[in-house]
């Protein structure tokens, strides 16, 4: 299948995670950007990554967010 189109081809969650808490100046921009609990309440990597892979909703927006302000 081509990919080439995809902007999202050979990103991994956590970079797209980390590149936007860099983009939002931290976890509480983040969090004001996408209202989820995992941004706003004891933020980190790890949790988050937990909660945006059992939860597709919550990664669609991350991705999206990703798409739209980032991988340009």
């Amino acid at each position: 299948m081509e990919q080439k189109n995809n902007p999202l081809h050979g990103k991994r969650l956590d970079d797209i995670i980390e590149a936007l808490v860099l983009h939002y100046g931290g976890w509480e921009g983040l969090g004001r950007e996408i209202n989820i609990k995992c941004f706003n309440e004891n933020p980190n990597l790890k949790s988050s990554l937990t909660f945006l892979r059992k939860t597709p909703w919550a990664r669609t927006k991350v991705e999206e967010l990703y798409v739209k302000k980032i991988a340009k």
